[in-house]
């Protein structure tokens, strides 16, 4: 036989596109080649999968072998071809037969000892072979934990070329093979995070949080050293919602991509957390790269907390280009060839300490800033970011009281009224959005403003009197409506008063008030 052809899996950000590998022998020159839009990793798999099969007592002949990887106008990014193309061309040589092979993905780097290697991405693979119809899906041994995560298909897992062409001599088709790993998922699993009862005093913060919580909404910390802003933003992922099985294989995929979960073999329900440091390149937050576009901060933060500790010592452009995720969920990455979409729907944390030197607050005795330093640092955070954040509050030092005091409530307390907060906002919403608005933070300004969710004037006056005096912009003014309803949802009102509403604008003023 001169032709062989099996599949493999084209990723674009997380949605993947099956791709036929097909290796043809000709009677010219010998050589092995790729075409097929391939990338520089992609085109340098020639001479891995000749040293692989080599190594594994296998026999190329002195033919040209020519592969394509159809469609060849999709790109193709990485290593991962690299098993495919070696069963292809094996096939094609007939030390495989081709009704083994012609519906089965293949996924996995070969070394040159013909060792199967992991690869990034491979659950977002797994799951695009599934959604394609594919029974059967070829993995390296170290990525079959996080494949078995996918529901109806069958992943087996190998660890060198030769268990590959033993298998497949030996069993014929893959519904044939033992299975490598019996699934291991018998429920979610919750990873352990900080408990908000370490920290000490703080009542205002602690409130910030939950009401931050609750709704969805972005959060500003600001305040001197030592003060406990990280401690906050590190234990909010514990008093949020667990996610659902959905967002947290959404979640995984990303951390796929990434290249983080080659050992798991459980889904984490527990929503994310990123601490990027302030010195991230643009790429680094929001994604990107020359070749291969990998997801960034804002998308691994997805579901999740981002938190940006010394916010404003990150870099301006890339403070800026957090507006468009902040608005749409979504970060959208464009390139000559592709454009590539990813999830980023994620709560953001600001930290920021008064002026450059940490020590201005109070009566600011110990502060060695000028007074122009100390405006250009609060400068950093522009408008535009700042319009975005719905609940700013200042946190002062810990004073010996508040040191000495019992405990604040544990994690556990504080989250069983975020749950249920969170639940009275999705029966109000979900059925007036199709599902889709699960949270405050989530529903448009006009559907709070106009209709049946449309407050009456006295309980909005303070607000509509802080829109007529510039105080307020018409996405601050909306945003600080959903800041009341989700007050509303904490206290068990269906619906939002005039405290509620005044809260909600202490909270939006709260940190440049201080």
């Amino acid at each position: 036989m001169t032709l062989g052809a099996t599949h493999a899996i084209a990723l674009s950000g997380l949605q993947g596109q099956l791709v036929e590998v097909e290796a043809h022998l000709s009677n010219a020159l010998p050589g092995l080649l790729v075409s097929g839009l391939p990338d520089a990793a992609c085109r340098q798999a020639p001479d891995r999968v000749r040293a692989a099969i080599e190594s594994s007592d296998l026999a190329l002949p002195s033919r040209k072998i020519v592969v394509n990887l159809s469609p060849a106008a999709v790109p193709k990014n990485g290593s991962g071809y690299d098993l495919a193309i070696a069963v292809a061309v094996l096939t094609a040589i007939g030390d495989v037969e081709q009704k083994h092979v012609s519906r089965v993905v293949h996924v996995g780097e070969l070394g040159l000892d013909g060792r199967v290697r992991p690869v990034a991405g491979v659950l977002p693979m797994v799951t695009a072979a599934a959604s394609a119809g594919i029974s059967d899906c070829i993995v390296p041994q170290t990525n079959l934990a996080e494949a078995s995560l996918v529901e109806g298909i069958r992943v087996h897992g190998v660890r060198t070329l030769v268990d590959v062409v033993h298998a497949y001599k030996e069993a014929g088709p893959p519904t044939r093979w033992p299975r490598q790993l019996v699934r291991a998922v018998t429920g979610p699993a919750a990873r352990p995070v900080p408990d908000l009862a370490d920290v000490s005093g703080q009542a205002a913060a602690r409130a910030a949080v939950e009401v931050a919580a609750a709704g969805g909404h972005h959060l500003l910390l600001t305040g001197p050293p030592g003060s406990g802003k990280t401690m906050l933003a590190e234990r909010m992922v514990g008093i949020l919602p667990p996610l659902r099985l959905d967002q947290a294989l959404e979640v995984m995929s990303i951390r796929s991509l990434i290249g983080a979960t080659h050992a798991e073999s459980e889904l984490d329900v527990t929503p994310p957390y990123v601490a990027p440091h302030h010195g991230a390149s643009l790429a680094a937050m929001v994604g990107g790269g020359s070749g291969l576009v990998r997801p960034g901060a804002v998308s691994a933060a997805h579901r999740g907390v981002l938190f940006l500790d010394e916010a404003p010592q990150f870099k301006q452009d890339v403070l800026q280009a957090l507006r468009q995720p902040l608005e749409s969920g979504r970060v959208v990455i464009a390139r000559a060839r592709a454009t590539v979409d990813f999830p980023a729907r994620f709560q953001l944390v600001l930290a920021a300490n008064p002026c450059p030197c940490g020590h201005g607050h109070g009566k600011a005795v110990r502060c060695t800033c000028t007074p122009m330093a100390r405006r250009a640092y609060a400068a950093r955070l522009g408008g535009p970011i700042l319009d975005r954040i719905d609940v700013q509050v200042h946190v002062p030092p810990v004073t010996r009281a508040a040191n000495t005091a019992a405990a604040g409530e544990a994690s556990a307390v504080v989250a069983e009224r975020v749950r249920e907060a969170r639940a009275a906002a999705a029966q109000r919403w979900g059925p007036a959005s199709g599902g889709r608005w699960l949270t405050n933070s989530e529903v448009p300004g006009p559907v709070l403003r106009v209709g049946s969710f449309r407050l009456p004037g006295p309980v909005t006056a303070d607000l509509d009197r802080a829109l007529e005096r510039g105080a307020l912009t018409m996405r601050g003014y909306d945003r600080t409506l959903r800041v009341a309803w989700t007050r509303a949802d904490l206290t068990g009102r269906s619906v939002p008063v005039a405290d509620d509403v005044g809260l909600a604008l202490l909270l939006r003023a709260g940190a440049q008030a201080a």
